[in-house]
């Protein structure tokens, strides 16, 4: 394997073991690791598509740097992560919807870059998987669960969302159930299916549960991915773009980063809400690309002890209102705390950026701050976001 070191901090590996044509090792192999003087969390984009490995998958991996909830690089405080024993109902359950769901798992050979997965959502051959996972792919060659192999071709992508949509010709094939992430509870039952490190044999099934919600992480490319949807159900290299399932056995998510720290990995995997992918899904098949709208304005997460001072559970504190955006237009200011867009509640910018990218441009938007200590409703005409902006 590769070891990356990352650009603003020590070397945290000694030379790997000698290569004897192992794709696993023992974890006593592992003690070839030294502990780096200052513990830092990674987040590994399974960047599948961008690989070119020593190993035999053709597989490389990424890191990037993690956000806390206030957008601040560095060490985060995992010590309040609720743990929760990895219970799904009983086994037969797990096993019945790896039955259903595994045949609609794919794996995605790209080229001679490496591999990733899919969820086929249409039974005429259309299939959601990540951005990241077909981008700069030269050629596109779908492993469908059954081990038959059929080019296909990549319909379009968004960057923001992380998601792009595949297309494979015939049909039909079998579906996955799209779901909901609306309502997820920290605790609750969470399975991953995927097609890790371009091993052949079909999919693969992992059971954890979710670990947290609205988290934000920030790829080494500079991207933000916000409302991710936490999981500790393990996520290997190559899973990226598979599926993430509620105990019903139906898409809550599209996984697509896992976690790790400079002693391996933390057992944390990110996935895109179902809702941010399916979106993007369908703007990419009405017209072959995704509109982002905007308010224009940049922020942070309200802070713990001025949320307690206002009575509030959460919010978007304004820093800065951009020029010609639609805040500035509405009335919006610095220091104005966004508590709500359309009745819906917001205790971050991260659920801010969400609760706006879900309406279309020229769309009117009740947007509630708390200005002064008085909550006021503001009229905002969201509009596309500007380039370069």
């Amino acid at each position: 394997m590769e070891f990356v070191e990352p650009e603003d901090g020590p070397q945290l590996y000694r030379e790997p073991p000698p290569p004897d044509d192992r794709l696993w090792r023992h974890p006593s192999e592992m003690s070839l690791m030294r502990p780096s003087p200052r513990r830092q969390l990674w987040v590994v984009a399974i960047a599948s598509a961008l690989a070119a490995s020593v190993l035999s998958t053709g597989l490389a991996v990424v890191a990037g740097n993690l956000l806390d909830a206030g957008g601040h690089n560095g060490p985060v405080d995992t010590s309040g992560v609720l743990s929760v024993p990895t219970l799904v109902g009983t086994r037969a359950d797990v096993v019945a919807i790896a039955e259903r769901v595994r045949p609609a798992i794919v794996q995605l050979k790209l080229g001679r870059s490496g591999s990733g997965s899919g969820v086929m959502f249409r039974a005429d051959g259309y299939l959601l998987t990540n951005a990241h996972v077909v981008d700069g792919a030269s050629s596109v060659t779908v492993v469908l669960a059954t081990g038959r192999e059929v080019p296909a071709k990549v319909v379009g992508s968004d960057r923001a969302s992380d998601t792009a949509v595949v297309k494979v010709e015939g049909g039909p094939f079998p579906v996955a159930e799209l779901g909901t992430s609306a309502g997820l509870k920290v605790g609750q039952e969470a399975i991953a299916i995927g097609s890790p490190l371009g091993l052949s044999g079909g999919p693969s099934v992992t059971v954890g549960v979710v670990s947290a919600l609205h988290r934000t992480v920030r790829t080494r490319t500079g991207e933000s991915l916000v409302d991710m949807v936490q999981t500790d159900a393990p996520i290997a290299p190559g899973s990226s773009g598979g599926a993430l399932l509620d105990a019903g056995g139906r898409v809550i998510g599209v996984t697509t980063a896992v976690a790790t720290t400079d002693a391996g990995a933390e057992g944390f995997g990110f996935a895109v809400p179902i809702e941010a992918a399916r979106s993007a899904a369908e703007q990419l098949l009405a017209t072959g690309s995704v509109v982002t709208v905007w308010l224009g304005v940049e922020g942070t997460d309200l802070d713990g002890a001025t949320a307690q001072e206002l009575n509030l559970a959460g919010g978007a504190l304004v820093e800065r209102v951009m020029a010609d955006s639609p805040a500035e237009r509405a009335g919006l200011a610095p220091r104005d705390v966004i508590v709500s867009v359309n009745g819906k509640p917001v205790t971050s910018m991260g659920m801010l950026v969400v609760a706006v990218r879900s309406h279309h441009s020229g769309d009117v938007c009740t947007v509630e701050i708390v200005r002064d200590h008085e909550h006021r409703p503001m009229m905002v005409t969201v509009a596309e976001r500007p380039p370069g902006s």
